[in-house]
């Protein structure tokens, strides 16, 4: 009968870990780890999965709203210029840039909920 190596079963309980986190996650929670992730894989020099966290993060953009219209616009053009820098090699000031709009989101969300 076939055993899965121990390393194996650790990671499949950290999945269904992070699963259920990400499930049960507030939309700014979400935004966050979508930052956390294009980050660190920014740092790792990893352009596909920088790009497709900005890609995310692009799709989440709420051109809806007219308050929020201006704003969406430019973080698109940020993002898109963050992908553009990405793929050009320059990791250091995309790591810069996301890790500013990162913190900058955590202060709102914080401003939030005083």
């Amino acid at each position: 009968m076939y055993q899965a190596p121990s390393h194996f079963s650790r990671t499949n309980k950290a999945n269904t870990y992070l699963a259920k986190e990400i499930l049960e996650a507030s939309p700014q929670k979400l935004l966050i780890k979508v930052y956390d992730f294009a980050i660190v894989n920014c740092k790792r020099k990893n352009m596909e999965k920088t790009n497709r966290a900005l890609s995310e993060l692009i799709n989440a953009l709420n051109y809806d709203e007219p308050q929020a219209k201006e704003i969406a616009i430019g973080l698109l053009k940020l993002y898109q210029y963050c992908q553009e820098q990405m793929r050009q090699g320059n990791t250091e000031i995309v790591a810069t840039i996301l890790t500013d709009l990162r913190e900058a989101w955590l202060t709102v969300f914080n401003r939030k909920n005083v």
